[in-house]
């Protein structure tokens, strides 16, 4: 089996290099990954500047190949580029934080992981619950057990799926479900500083997750210690209000311009329109 590692802690993250150890066991590993640390980027991917590929060597191996972009670019460019044939299995991880509720939409780790569903291939995110001892190579032995699990299920066809471990279930035997991502809202919060200069700044302040509820959702089971996997669909079509929407009648065209006047009209904007001056520099710069 190929298989494509990536993440978004950067290429010598330790998360990377205990997943790698642990995926040869299932197959053929091909790791790219971001140069530098790409946290909370999301699904970004580079176009209006070229990608800087660079091998990275360890002793006289090639242990992988750095890139000057993001997760999904990662990926991107690897099965365009860079492996010798079409990745079976896509792995983003292990990151150094979990990756629950509505984190998911802004994590870059799962964000590699949908760029791999893409391209119709079974995709896994996989993070750990920070720490500063964390065992990495812990989680990367559960994780493995449980992506061997998932591709027993072929069946299915490819599928995305995010899995997140807490520090707790790295001991003991812990208890695995599968249970949808809550998109309860939270870390709106900021504050505010002012820099040695007299400017204000702005810090996220990073507060935990609300009240949780009764409906079991990842964030209620890592709470309970429990390790979480959660299938996701980046097709992010609301069904439901389009079966109701397909039955508007909208209407536009001739009333929209009777209605203004013309005054939407592309040449009475160009007309309205002042124009730019350049301002006039003062005598005393």
């Amino acid at each position: 089996m190929q298989i494509l590692l990536t993440n978004d802690d950067g290429i010598y993250a330790p998360g990377l290099a205990a997943m790698y150890g642990e995926l040869r066991e299932l197959g053929e590993v091909y790791v790219v990954a971001p140069a530098t640390e790409q946290s909370g980027v999301g699904h970004a991917i580079t176009y209006l500047t070229p990608l800087i590929v660079k091998e990275v060597w360890e002793n006289d191996q090639r242990w992988g190949w750095a890139v000057e972009g993001s997760p999904a670019d990662c990926v991107r460019i690897a099965i365009a580029e860079l492996c010798p044939q079409r990745p079976q299995l896509v792995v983003s991880g292990i990151n150094s934080g979990l990756n629950a509720g509505i984190n998911v939409l802004y994590s870059g780790t799962v964000a590699a992981a949908i760029e791999g569903a893409f391209f119709g291939i079974t995709s896994v995110a996989v993070s750990l619950e920070f720490n500063e001892h964390a065992r990495f190579d812990k989680a990367a032995a559960v994780a493995r057990a449980l992506i061997a699990q998932i591709l027993e299920h072929s069946t299915l066809g490819p599928q995305l799926y995010n899995i997140n471990i807490p520090t707790v279930a790295l001991t003991g035997n812990p208890e695995v479900r599968a249970v949808p991502m809550d998109v309860t809202h939270y870390g709106d919060r900021f504050e505010r500083r002012v820099d040695p200069w007299g400017r204000p700044y702005y810090w996220a302040t990073g507060e935990p997750p609300p009240r949780l509820g009764q409906q079991q959702t990842d964030l209620t089971a890592l709470k309970q210690g429990v390790i979480t996997v959660t299938p996701l669909d980046y097709n992010m079509t609301k069904n439901a209000v389009l079966a109701e929407m397909q039955g508007w009648n909208f209407r536009l065209g001739a009333t929209q311009t009777a209605a203004d006047g013309g005054q939407s009209d592309p040449k009475t904007i160009a007309a309205r329109r002042p124009l730019l001056r350049r301002p006039q520099k003062s005598g005393t710069e």
